[in-house]
């Protein structure tokens, strides 16, 4: 089983910056890819960002040039950088594993708002 700890949600204003982190712990594969995925209120889940174990990103094109994503491969973390928020931004932020199976984190609230 793979467990994700997810952390860095919270209120933010327009315009500002928020990271996310994530951290996967038990049995993790080594070659694996790791994201983040976020749900609005009446929305489906969508992609977000990913990175491959490699360091191969893949971004929506809605958060492309304002969101980054990185990994730290020896503590099994992944963050998302986010800047320049905005309020269609607000959702619920997901982590998720895949490796020889798929785990997701339990969520973290990212609002935006003045």
């Amino acid at each position: 089983q793979v467990q994700l700890v997810e952390s860095g949600g919270g209120l933010v204003q327009p315009g500002g910056s928020l990271r996310l982190s994530c951290a996967a712990s038990g049995s993790i594969f080594s070659v694996n890819v790791m994201g983040w995925y976020r749900q609005a209120p009446g929305k489906e889940r969508e992609m977000v960002a990913t990175i491959t174990s490699g360091g191969s990103t893949n971004y929506a094109d809605s958060v492309k040039g304002r969101f980054s994503i990185s990994r730290d491969n020896a503590k099994n973390t992944v963050y998302l950088q986010m800047n320049s928020l905005d309020p269609e931004d607000t959702a619920v932020y997901y982590c998720r594993y895949v490796g020889p199976r798929t785990f997701w984190g339990q969520g973290t609230q990212v609002t935006v708002s003045s």
